[in-house]
């Protein structure tokens, strides 16, 4: 019988490595070096601890941090399979092996459930070095997608407060401008308005430029405040009828549809889950720029939803004049203009607020399109709030 803690190490080796710590839970010192002839024979380089109860076990995982413990099943007043209980107490990563005379598949299968990565029988140690050369990469590959995990965190948290900072500077920026911009735009009018005509022509032309490009920049700066305002604004989720949400939308647009000659039909729509005014403003940026970018024959647009596993995907249609595939993504982004300014109006803003929009609820949005052929925006939101998703997934 060895003692609590005896120190057993081969010195030689026919592998350049660095030793092996090994952890050994046996009370029978010659199937100690048993295993260990077997290791030797393989060509590892171990420093090996031999401990026999408990608190020796406990001590000894803190004081050395062992590579991989070999655990004997029966122990007299213990069994091996503590180790693993007391390993995931200390929330300590070490791979477990268990080496022992006997073991029924039942037991065999729970120590496995508890965590070992392997059993060896006695009789048959010759399997000992590839079960632990197989648990030593499984816990190398572990630690990869560990380290690899923390990496993505830090990402995403370095992201999420670079996006909040330039949120923030979004919104001050466009807030803070807006009253000196005001000033400029309101004299520049007055200075127009007042010396018109009475200058030459090209004083005229030059205040002309200004009261336009004022004018434009007080518009772009509005457009980025609203774009800023939807991650800051706190929304107010719950379910909301897309029915009664269309309904309004149509009437808010009844003018502009009036004067397009555009046909705006809509199939039966179903409750979402999310912020009724952040879905309106999808809905009404989405029919906007379908009557925006209308051919010459008379526009239709037509709303539909159907399900989507736990999302609703709705598409909106229209014969427009379409967007060639190349800038299918490009369009979402802001600022992002397809046509010269006196082709068509805008600061090229409003899809890109739907898209922030679309995503803050978990959703995705996209464009299927030909140029000359319309096109149909399609997007997702969910259909329950978060419990009742749960709840679906159980």
């Amino acid at each position: 019988m060895s003692s609590a803690g005896t120190k057993l190490e081969v010195q030689d080796s026919t592998q350049s490595k660095a030793k092996l710590q090994v952890l050994l839970v046996e009370d029978n010192l010659a199937d100690a070096e048993l295993m260990l002839r077997e290791l030797r024979r393989d060509g590892f380089d171990i420093a090996t601890t031999v401990v026999q109860t408990r608190a020796e076990f406990r001590r000894r995982i803190k004081e050395e941090f062992p590579d991989i413990i070999l655990a004997d099943y029966n122990l007299g007043d213990w069994r091996g399979v503590e180790a693993l209980e007391i390993l995931h107490g200390e929330a300590l990563d070490i791979p477990v092996i268990m080496v022992t005379g006997a073991l029924g598949d039942v037991t065999a299968v729970e120590c496995i459930k508890q965590g070992a990565m392997d059993y060896v029988l006695k009789d048959g140690l010759a399997r000992l070095p590839e079960a632990i050369r197989r648990a030593l990469r499984e816990k190398h590959e572990r630690s990869l997608r560990h380290q690899a995990e923390q990496d993505l965190a830090r990402k995403v948290d370095e992201l999420a407060r670079s996006n909040a900072d330039l949120e923030q500077f979004a919104y001050v920026a466009s807030h803070d401008l807006q009253e000196p911009l005001r000033m400029v735009v309101a004299y520049t009018q007055l200075l127009s308005e007042r010396y018109k005509g009475k200058l030459d022509e090209n004083a005229d032309k030059f205040l002309g430029y200004a009261s336009e490009g004022a004018q434009r920049m007080q518009v772009l700066i509005r457009d980025l405040l609203a774009f800023s305002r939807v991650g800051r604004q706190e929304a107010v989720s719950g379910s909301v009828d897309c029915n009664a949400v269309m309904a309004e939308v149509l009437q808010s647009l009844a003018s502009t549809v009036e004067e397009s000659g555009a046909v705006v039909t809509h199939g039966a729509l179903p409750d979402v889950w999310a912020d009724r005014t952040q879905v309106a403003q999808v809905l009404q940026n989405l029919i906007q720029n379908a009557i925006k970018f209308r051919s010459k024959e008379a526009l239709v647009v037509s709303v539909q939803a159907e399900k989507a596993a736990q999302n609703w995907l709705f598409s909106i249609r229209d014969n427009g004049i379409g967007i060639a595939p190349e800038y299918a993504e490009s369009i979402f982004v802001v600022f992002q203009r397809l046509h010269a300014r006196d082709e068509y109006a805008g600061n090229g803003m409003g899809l890109a607020i739907c898209k922030k929009i679309v995503e803050r609820y978990g959703g995705r949005i996209w464009v299927e399109s030909q140029a000359g052929s319309g096109s149909t925006f399609k997007f997702t939101l969910p259909a329950h709030g978060p419990e009742e998703r749960v709840a679906e997934q159980a």
